[in-house]
């Protein structure tokens, strides 16, 4: 089975600042308040047949209007995750991601994804209107954005707050420069640079 590592996509003092309580039997831990409530997402989420620790994702989970949130980093596995120097280096990644993002200007009223019961898509990415059909594959989480002759394939993550939309340098660098027309290449190159750790995963975390 296929593992995502997502980090807690919160400001960056509190990362990794405490841990809670397994509540889906997947060792999942995370940042809490004082009183108890859960801050940003989960992490060590299986994607497997039930996703995502028992968080029940499934096709509707997707549906409606997202909203962009905060910047999103995740591995493909444990094995990349460790190799690269564990929940830290995840949480760097995210840090090093949120002042580029500021750089190309991108905000939750400039970029957000509308999924349809129709499987159509209507997206917005750095202002660019983006549209057209999407397939979600539950079972691998995978996602497969169509418009014109544009493709563009990522992974879906259910975080506590919302959803996680990552992609891998390739694709990531396509949403960026062709659907977004993010003309600043100096923080693309960043994003490219920092997409490209062995197994990492950037994107987006959308919240409703």
């Amino acid at each position: 089975m296929k593992k995502i590592i997502l980090p807690a996509l919160v400001a960056v003092s509190l990362l990794l600042s405490g841990c809670y309580a397994n509540r889906t039997g997947y060792g999942n831990t995370g940042t809490t308040t004082s009183n108890g409530s859960v801050l940003g997402s989960v992490l060590g989420s299986v994607l497997s047949n039930v996703l995502l620790g028992g968080y029940g994702f499934n096709s509707n989970s997707i549906l409606g209007n997202w909203n962009y949130s905060a910047p999103g980093a995740a591995f493909t596995n444990q094995q990349t995750l460790n190799k690269a120097g564990g929940v830290n280096a995840a949480a760097n990644i995210v840090s090093a991601l949120t002042p580029t993002y500021n750089q190309m200007g991108i905000t939750r009223n400039n970029t957000s994804f509308n999924f349809g019961a129709d499987n159509t898509f209507a997206a917005k990415v750095n202002g660019i209107p983006f549209n057209g059909t999407y397939v979600f594959d539950t079972n691998t989480g995978k996602i497969t954005l169509k418009s014109g002759n544009q493709t563009i394939k990522g992974d879906v993550i259910k975080t506590d707050n919302g959803i996680g939309l990552m992609f891998d340098k390739n694709q990531m660098v396509t949403m960026l420069q062709k659907v977004g027309q993010v003309n600043n290449a100096t923080a693309v190159q960043a994003v490219s640079k920092l997409a490209s750790t062995d197994g990492a995963r950037v994107g987006f975390q959308l919240t409703k």
